[in-house]
């Protein structure tokens, strides 16, 4: 197998990077990390179009081949490491899982608008729209259905940990940052994704971007 080469943006802020980073670290691939320091939202670079066509972050390189979207990064990893049983198993929780995780990469536009990733501070005070708390009491009726549904034998949405997890991190590390009050289920739930020795290592890797950091809040971004 050629190697794997990950591009991300700043660790801080790149909820989409995390996704495809922490899939691969579950999936225990050996890749290259090469991060991309991303200017505010919205803009491509040069740079980054070297790397992926799209203009955004991450982009997965392997051999001559580039998957640049986070689902299908997901995908594909789940077919060259079959190993990780990135899916469910069985197939009504991989439609299910397959559902979920579409939906995330398509749907909450409110809630990360109002919660911006940002994995290094605590926020507090953050006044919400109603169509966040939509959003907010969307994705814990997801998380509620399918712990209770498919989350016997493990600690994850299907139990063990699949890309669906992969794909509802950073919403686990916003609800963190900002104190959003959840229930018993989710806090549950965001305690097991934290608690993972990869999200740990992710978020102490962040702490370690300081002048990425003042130059971003210097001009008001404070997440993608």
């Amino acid at each position: 197998m050629a190697e794997l080469t990950l591009y991300l943006g700043n660790r801080t802020y790149s909820s989409w990077s995390l996704r495809a980073w922490l899939l691969l670290k579950q999936a225990g691939a050996d890749f290259e990390e090469v991060v991309i320091p991303l200017r505010p939202p919205g803009t491509r670079t040069l740079e980054i179009q070297r790397y992926s066509p799209s203009g955004k972050v991450p982009a997965l390189q392997h051999g001559a081949l580039t998957i640049w979207e986070s689902l299908a990064i997901a995908e594909y990893a789940a077919e060259i490491f079959p190993a990780a049983k990135l899916w469910p198993e069985a197939r009504d929780a991989r439609a299910i899982a397959r559902s979920v995780s579409a939906e995330m990469a398509s749907s909450f536009t409110a809630l990360r608008t109002a919660l911006p990733m940002n994995v290094r501070r605590k926020i507090q005070g953050v006044a919400l729209t109603d169509a966040a708390s939509e959003d907010i009491a969307r994705v814990q009726a997801i998380w509620n259905d399918c712990r209770s549904r498919f989350g016997q034998g493990g600690e994850f949405l299907f139990g063990r940990f699949s890309a669906a997890d992969a794909m509802y991190a950073p919403v686990a590390t916003r609800f963190d940052t900002y104190g959003v009050e959840l229930d018993a289920v989710s806090r549950r739930y965001v305690a097991s994704i934290l608690g993972l020795p990869a999200m740990q290592a992710w978020i102490a890797k962040a702490k370690e971007e300081p002048h990425i950091i003042e130059a971003y809040e210097a001009i008001g971004v404070v997440g993608v």
